[in-house]
This record gives structure tokens, sequence and C-alpha cells, in this order.
């Protein structure tokens, strides 16, 4: 029997369908091995911005879109909650994408009866405090990395070895980038805590976490450019950060209760 996974939930953000460094192949292949209840799509899916510069629409990303479809034909909950690079479909919000419901941000309870907040996280960028020069050399600097990040990679397939994120290593050694990673994450559980919330789940950083903040509870699912992670809640309550390239791992998991372990390799759950 083909083994899948099971999830009670799962977020996915960040894919930048249209872009030309999204690993579209690595989400296919997690689509076609996950089945879930819901499935919300934190913003980011479709890269406006990059089709508006060039038209980059290859195969696997029309299956993305075919695969996200059908699993909302076939009994998935699925909520698009757009971001910034997919801006024009908030015009949309109230409304179903076909079978997609299409929300500005929402709320989500979990099996544990924690509510957490969910929006891309856009909406926190007047936090940084970027001037325009800062923020032009930051998009100069992250075209820099992510063609450092292609051409890394092409190496190391050539050599047999698995998906690794030169970006993402590069980031973290970064003192600036590791300063406005965490700003971001205290002004995303600021607006949570000030709610009256447990938590909140977005993305947009393209910095994947699973952590507590403050004594609330902090999720970014990630993306498909860099990292290729998601977020996904299991039936007993669990919420997993899993990194999804040739080999699935599990970069963190925490139980209903607040519980934190970490794990190499994802055991695979059996469907039926």
């Amino acid at each position: 029997m083909e083994l899948r996974q099971r999830y009670k939930t799962v977020w996915l953000s960040d894919i930048h369908l249209g872009f030309k460094d999204c690993r579209a192949d690595y989400l296919l292949d997690f689509l076609a091995k996950t089945e879930c209840e819901t499935l919300y799509l934190v913003g980011d899916v479709v890269d406006l911005w990059a089709l508006k510069r060039s038209l980059y629409w290859p195969k696997s990303h029309y299956e993305v879109v075919r695969s996200l479809f059908k699993k909302a034909s076939t009994g998935t909950r699925v909520v698009y909650i757009p971001g910034n690079h997919d801006e024009p479909l908030r015009d949309y919000v109230g409304h179903i994408l076909g079978p997609i419901e299409i929300k500005r941000e929402a709320i989500h309870t979990t099996v544990a009866g924690k509510r957490l907040l969910m929006f891309h996280g856009d909406c926190l960028d007047e936090h940084m405090r970027l001037s325009k020069w800062e923020d032009l050399v930051g998009d100069a600097a992250y075209d820099l990395l992510l063609f450092l990040n292609r051409w890394a990679n092409f190496g190391r397939r050539r050599f047999g070895r698995n998906y690794w994120s030169l970006a993402t290593y590069i980031k973290q050694r970064i003192p600036n980038a590791r300063q406005v990673i965490s700003v971001f994450e205290e002004a995303a559980i600021r607006e949570a805590s000030r709610r009256g919330l447990d938590g909140v789940v977005c993305g947009h950083i393209h910095q994947p976490a699973l952590k507590k903040v403050k004594g609330l509870l902090y999720c970014n699912d990630g993306d498909w450019i860099e990292n290729c992670t998601l977020l996904g809640e299991t039936y007993d309550g669990t919420l997993e950060l899993l990194q999804w390239t040739e080999h699935q791992t599990l970069l963190q998991s925490m139980t209903g209760n607040g519980g934190r372990a970490t794990a190499d390799v994802l055991p695979m759950r059996r469907v039926g």
C-alpha cells in the first residue's frame, strides 16, 4: 500500500508560482503524498510581481494549481489568504474561487484548543522601518542569494547530494537579517496578543519557525523557494514543521500541551 502523510490541517505559503526559483517539483510530491481535512494557503501562492516582469509558467506550476483545485473539489477545505505578491486576489475576499474560500485573515482553533491568528505577514512591514535604499539593497542581495542557491544545488545534484538551502544558511549568519526576522516575529506575536489569541501562523519572510515567543505560539510555515517547508497539525494536536525535498525531515514538533521536540527523519504515516 502506498505510504502517505495524513494531517488534520496543513499550512502552505510563499509558493511563488510564476517565479523561476519556485520548487514546484517538491511541492507536487508533497501534495501527491499528503491528505488533510483543511489546507490553508497563507499568501504568495502565485507571484504576480514576477509574472508582470516576465511570463514564466512551466507545466509543473500549472500542475500545482490543478492539484490544489482537485483537493478542494474532493473533500479538502481549502482557504486562500492572499499575500503581497498575489494582492489583487484580496479584492475577492469573502468570495469563493471555484471550491476555494478567499479570506483576508482567519482564526484556526487547534485540536488542543489553541486559537491561532492567520495572515500572510506583509501587514507587519511597517514595523521593519526599512528605508527605501535598504529595501532596494535587500532585493538585490536576495536575488544574488537565490542565484547562488540555484547553482549550489545544481552542483549538489551532480554529485548526488540532497537539496540544501544556501540562501537560508547565509541569512542566518547576517546580523541585520536576524534582527529583521526577530522584529517581525515579535510584531506578529503582539498582534495575536492584542486580539486575545494564543498565537499566530504566517509566512512572508521565508523563515520557517515553530516556537514560543513571550508565552504565545509563533508559527511560520516558511516557503517553497529557499526552504521547501510546511506546517502540519496531526489528529492528536501536535504541530509539526517539515521540510519536503528528496527526503522528508521533521524540523520541529510541538505537542498540544506546548512540549517541544525535534527529529531528523520524518516517519511516514499509513492511510487507512
